[in-house]
């Protein structure tokens, strides 16, 4: 199957200024990030940018870029324009590959890509993997997602769910001790990934779709799409993927990675 991966980049960043130009192992990190991309088999890897130094930065690597309207609010947004500058047909897949992911594992992209391309009820396709650890469960940074029984989304939350009542009985007392013999007795708790597959279609219609009260309350984009009727399918993975970069140390971590490697 053929599919596109866009890695939508944007300079401004609180914690890490100009985060996607840091060099890891001498090249930019969303140049980086793009080259891993590109071993899912994508037929291309695309860099969507609002920063022309970033335009700058992949053409000279010689990766393909397009450059973006700066007052996307949201990553998605920016993925929208750039599946139009690029002409893609409606039918397309799309992967939205974050920047800051020099450590994307490849299989995981072509996994979600598959998984749209066979699911036609789904406008969009996520991965999830399984929770073992109750501070996971209860921690409101990690998005837990729960699924029907075709493999479609439910509901994200960053609350805990699904909520043992049995096994957590009628109070919280020792509730993370009852909740990790919960999870080590099966309870089928999926922290979410934030990989994405679209469809050309669904992107170009999305940012028209009005904010939903849940995803306000929430502050998950994703359950704007399930508040309008649109299916996600979820591919659960073996484990969870390495993480990206969001801090000095993690930028450190991801360096002496490559530098292993090299």
């Amino acid at each position: 199957m053929n599919f596109t991966a866009i890695v939508p980049a944007r300079a401004a960043s609180t914690r890490l200024p100009d985060k996607p130009l840091l060099d890891i192992a001498g090249k930019p990190m969303v140049v980086r990030t793009a080259e891993q991309a590109l071993k899912s088999g994508a037929l291309r890897v695309v860099i969507a940018t609002d920063d022309t130094r970033i335009l700058d930065a992949a053409q000279s690597h010689g990766v393909h870029a397009v450059l973006t309207r700066r007052d996307h609010p949201t990553g998605t947004d920016r993925l929208a324009e750039a599946v139009d500058i690029l002409g893609l047909p409606d039918d397309a897949i799309i992967v939205n590959v974050q920047g800051d992911e020099p450590l994307i594992d490849p299989a995981l992209v072509r996994s979600v890509a598959e998984l749209l391309s066979r699911t036609p009820e789904a406008a969009i396709a996520t991965c999830a993997a399984r929770i073992t650890q109750a501070e996971t469960l209860f921690n409101p940074n990690a998005v837990k997602v729960v699924l029907n029984a075709a493999g479609l989304a439910l509901f994200f939350s960053r609350a805990p769910i699904p909520w043992a009542r049995d096994a957590y009985g009628q109070t919280r007392d020792n509730i993370l001790e009852k909740a990790q013999q919960a999870l080590d007795d099966g309870l089928p708790a999926l922290h979410h990934i934030g990989l994405y597959a679209y469809r050309a279609e669904f992107l170009r219609r999305f940012p028209a779709l009005p904010e939903g009260h849940l995803e306000k309350r929430e502050s998950l984009e994703q359950l704007r799409a399930l508040e309008h009727g649109h299916g996600i399918a979820v591919h659960i993975a073996d484990s969870h993927p390495a993480a990206g970069v969001d801090t000095r140390e993690d930028l450190g971590r991801v360096r002496q990675v490559f530098a292993n490697r090299l």
